[in-house]
């Protein structure tokens, strides 16, 4: 079983000792161990999905709600997805030890920078299994060990992936504590994760802002936090109708209980008239909840739309709820988002390249899409097989977490007997 039953530290110990084995293992047995896990979750298939179940039915998960309770649910569908994801991430090219400079000093050293793994990586998570497959592969590949926590009400469907992933290590040579699930405890288990320094090198908590507050007010670890995504979609006086309800209502409902589905809609006041009947139309449709400031109830015709209070505009629903709000321009747009977004994704529909232009310059996000739904932002979508979660900082970095954001370089410099004068 993966789950650990020992401490706190040494869990953390003994993914410290996995990572040096891992650090310096061969592309081919990253890869064999990666391909596997893809093996292994089609074969283990109907056990993990039993597992799953039996979370699902557990009291624990009771009180979810239902965008959460699709983030914890797993199918034969999205357990396939998930080993062909790995199978992705095994045909990326390797990062370690990619040389990023290089060039010959004064002294004749030659003097050259290359990527290297991080070494620990621990990722706290909430509902979603398939992060512990998508963390694992990524960690693998890059060279890191990986300590994971997932949410107690997903603690058998982690279970089962973990253990799938510890074979799969096993089978190809590696060190099997390369990969360490935590049980899911209490306040104190995370307060003591965030706090292992010298054994892991980077906490990813990704989750609401009760567990960022928590993380913060105790870690003496580096951070990286893949954050919430309060999205928006700005529809310009001079977009598509047509391609801009497509975009509106992707953004909002493809998957609503993710980070970067759209919650607030922004519409032009030029062309509010036309526009605002027509999408929320179709958002009602689909099950939408409205609410709206007073130009866009007043430009709503029949459609039914609710008065939105100040905190609406700052609330990441991860439902079927979005706001609504009628701006005069690219510039009100920009101020909008830059006072109440979470510096996610943001998206503007409009054919005129002068709007588009101000508006991705001025928005201070991670991800700005030019006619293009918000739901893009994917570590898988953006060619990286998978991703950890998506940080809005700026240092380490920025938008989805993928293999090369869980490293690091070192200097590496040869010579032939310098010595400095």
């Amino acid at each position: 079983m993966a789950v650990t039953t020992t401490t706190v530290a040494e869990t953390c110990a003994a993914a410290k000792r996995a990572a040096r084995t891992l650090a310096s293992a061969s592309t081919a047995a990253k890869d064999a161990a990666l391909e596997a896990t893809a093996r292994l979750l089609e074969e283990r298939s109907a056990e993990i999905l039993e597992a799953n179940a039996a979370d699902l039915a557990d009291e624990r998960a009771a009180g979810l709600t239902a965008a959460l309770r699709d983030r914890l649910a797993l199918t034969a569908g999205r357990v396939l997805a998930m080993a062909a994801g790995v199978r992705v991430v095994a045909d990326l090219e390797d990062p370690v030890g990619e040389q990023l400079e290089r060039k010959t000093l004064a002294s004749g050293l030659d003097l050259r920078k290359v990527r290297v793994p991080l070494g620990v990586v621990a990722v706290v998570y909430e509902a979603r299994p398939n992060v512990t497959i998508d963390c694992a592969a990524l960690t693998i590949k890059s060279g890191n060990a990986i300590v994971l926590r997932g949410s107690h009400y997903a603690e058998r469907s982690n279970g089962a992936l973990a253990a799938v992933v510890r074979e799969a290590l096993g089978e190809a040579g590696l060190p099997q504590d390369a990969v360490l699930l935590l049980a899911g405890g209490g306040h104190e288990e995370l307060a003591e994760l965030a706090t292992q320094e010298g054994l892991v090198d980077l906490l990813i908590p990704r989750g609401g802002e009760g567990l960022k507050a928590a993380i913060k007010e105790v870690a003496t670890v580096p951070v990286m936090y893949a954050a919430a995504g309060n999205c928006h979609v700005y529809v310009h006086a001079e977009a598509d109708l047509e391609m801009a309800r497509r975009i509106a209502v992707n953004a909002k409902v493809q998957r609503p209980g993710v980070c970067n589905a759209a919650e607030t809609l922004l519409i032009d006041a030029a062309i509010a008239a036309r526009f605002v009947p027509a999408v929320l139309a179709d958002l009602r449709e689909e099950g939408v909840e409205l609410v709206g400031d007073e130009r866009a109830r007043a430009a709503a015709g029949g459609a039914e739309i609710g008065v939105a209070d100040a905190a609406d505009w700052d609330t990441e629903y991860l439902g079927l709820k979005l706001a609504v709000a009628v701006v005069d321009s690219v510039a009100d747009a920009v101020e909008h988002v830059n006072l109440h977004g979470t510096g996610h994704s943001e998206a503007i529909v409009t054919t005129s390249e002068e709007a588009a232009a101000e508006f991705v310059a001025g928005v201070d996000s991670a991800a700005v899409y030019v006619n293009a739904s918000t739901r893009f932002t994917d570590g898988f979508e953006y060619g990286m097989g998978a991703e950890i979660g998506n940080s809005t900082q700026k240092l380490h970095a920025r938008g989805p977490i993928g293999m090369r954001e869980l490293t690091t370089f070192k200097y590496v410099a040869r010579g032939n007997g310098q010595v400095r004068e």
